[in-house]
């Protein structure tokens, strides 16, 4: 049996531990003070945290690593169909996607992320070439990271004829989850639209993750038909909606009604807290029981310019746009990249603790509040109990 012995483990308890890996998995935690022995790790205190989960970003669309992409303003406002226009134009001039794919990925790992969730653009103009792409992406990455992949109707479903039959052809070859996109504003027929999403999810067996940026009554419409959906279906604890703007500016009554049923449904919402829409209220949701989790969205790509790959610095920022101080709150943020993406995205063995991975990060700081706070770069990032980056960079025997 393959055995790694990790010292002086600071746990989000403040204990201090000593990580026992065998295989791949830790087969236990003791309290710190064993002798030191042969080709034991001493983590001299730092915290250890489980890997960060990236549980939303665009692996096809990153321009990371490539040459800047001066940001195209939409010249009336957001719209989505403008945007895509613009990311298409980009896209002719960019690098390979596996290039671009394959930066994103290892500043992900590097920052510590070690499961992710990516969306794959899906229609009748790219057809299935992003996703075949991706696909081999994932392949060649298979051993420094968990990627789930999501067949996302970037250009509508009803509005782009022959993306339903793409997007079953997607899920076949290989994806696990079914998008969506604002079936009201963008297809403008929410039956329709939601027809073929969780009629492809029930044919596949596949989850369901919608981009829903629709704001107000009309996104909070969206949102009951698709927890009507997801509960006729029985697809609870497999269904997400991704941004889900419109949560962030309803009455606090109509929040509350909503946040009951979302719970109720076992719907998980994502956010990554952008700057300039509302975002669902973090605090209220999880007193109400729903899973929210959190991912970068777009890094360095048609949509915005900003993104960096770092959950923790992810959590920094869900915090402080949430009105977080409190330990508990920082706490709650650091969660929301954590272990409550790992139950949205139904991650097994996920946590610190005696049969789970050893995916693990380690940082130097006190305790968990700090670590949000203080978001220190100098980490280390294993990865089956074996050190694949550090310091933000993915180490050469790990590639």
């Amino acid at each position: 049996m393959d055995q790694t012995h990790f010292l002086n483990a600071r746990l989000a308890d403040g204990s201090l531990r000593d990580l026992i890996v065998a295989d791949g998995r830790f087969s236990a935690i003791a309290p710190a003070g064993n002798a030191a022995r042969s080709g034991a790790v001493d983590l001299a205190g730092q915290l250890v945290l489980p890997a960060f989960v990236e549980g939303h970003t665009h692996l096809d669309t990153s321009f990371y690593g490539d040459a800047w992409r001066p940001h195209i303003p939409c010249t009336n406002g957001f719209d989505v169909r403008e945007r895509v226009a613009f990311q298409m134009r980009n896209l002719e001039q960019a690098a390979a996607m596996e290039e671009r794919a394959g930066n994103q990925l290892e500043l992900c790992v590097g920052n510590g992320s070690l499961a992710m969730r990516s969306h794959v653009m899906v229609d009748a103009v790219v057809g299935l070439k992003h996703v075949e792409t991706i696909l081999g992406v994932r392949e060649k990455y298979r051993d420094l990271i968990d990627i789930q992949l999501v067949a996302f109707p970037q250009s509508g479903i009803l509005s782009s004829p022959g993306t339903a039959e793409l997007l079953d052809e997607a899920l076949r070859l290989g994806c696990d989850l079914i998008g969506g996109l604002d079936p009201a504003s963008f297809d403008r027929d929410v039956k329709g639209h939601l027809d073929v999403v969780f009629g492809l999810a029930e044919k596949r067996g596949a989850g369901v993750d919608v981009h829903l940026h629709d704001r107000g009554t009309l996104g909070l419409f969206e949102i009951e038909e698709i927890v009507a959906r997801t509960t006729a279906s029985s697809m609870q604890g497999k269904v997400v909606i991704s941004h889900a703007y419109a949560l962030g500016d309803i009455s606090p009554d109509a929040l509350a009604r909503a946040a009951e049923r979302i719970a109720a449904a076992g719907i998980a919402i994502m956010t990554n807290a952008p700057g300039d829409h509302p975002f669902p209220p973090l605090a209220a949701l999880r007193k109400a029981g729903v899973t929210v989790f959190a991912g970068s969205d777009n890094i360095r790509d048609s949509w915005w310019p900003y993104g960096d790959g770092d959950m923790l610095n992810r959590a920094n920022m869900i915090g402080y746009r949430s009105g977080f101080y409190e330990d508990w709150e920082l706490e709650a943020a650091c969660d929301v990249v954590s272990h409550a993406g790992a139950k949205a995205l139904g991650l097994e063995g996920y946590g610190i603790a005696a049969g789970a991975k050893a995916d693990f990060v380690a940082l130097k700081a006190e305790h968990v509040p700090e670590a949000v706070v203080a978001v220190p770069k100098d980490r280390i990032v294993y990865r089956a109990g074996r050190e694949v980056a550090r310091s933000g960079k993915v180490s050469a025997k790990a590639r």
